[in-house]
């Protein structure tokens, strides 16, 4: 019946948590992984987009902020765990000119984790052969240091990591 199926179930359990079964030598790192910062979207037409989530969907959106350092303009759309920032060209080699050029009607750029130490995880990351895409962190959009890690190492996503 039912039963001995379950107490037959929970032994397995406890024995494969009891076991060594699990690999107890994983690698700790220096740094930490946070929450999801944000999910980076280019879009070929800022003040369309803008439109589109705060009168359409209602979001709060901040203003267009331009970031010539990174040749873009920023906006963020606060959602209730994270945000959404759209990103737009600033200037002839912006990074996002190229993926629009590309991708004609914008679409997911990017996704930002947040690190406890962004130059701890620079240096470990390096180590562990994956490229980062500057030689030191830059200060991103909310004022913290940023480091981009190559897609081709991070299963084809750009990912951002943001200092804490």
């Amino acid at each position: 019946g039912l039963l001995p199926r379950l107490q037959t179930s929970a032994l397995t359990i406890r024995t494969l948590a009891s076991s060594n079964s699990f690999p107890q030598n994983i690698p700790s790192c220096l740094w930490k992984l946070g929450r999801l910062n944000h999910v980076a979207v280019a879009v070929p037409d800022l003040e369309k987009a803008q439109s589109m989530y705060k009168d359409v969907l209602g979001a709060q959106v901040s203003e267009a902020v331009a970031l010539p350092e990174h040749g873009v303009y920023t906006v963020f759309v606060e959602l209730g765990n994270t945000k959404l920032e759209l990103l737009h060209p600033l200037g002839e080699k912006s990074p996002i000119a190229s993926f629009l050029q590309k991708n004609k009607t914008g679409g997911l750029h990017h996704i930002c984790i947040e690190v406890d130490d962004v130059n701890v995880a620079m240096t470990e990351l390096k180590k562990k052969k994956i490229r980062i895409l500057s030689e030191e962190p830059k200060i991103g959009a909310h004022g913290k240091p940023v480091i981009f890690l190559h897609p081709k190492d991070c299963h084809g996503v750009l990912v951002e990591l943001e200092q804490a």
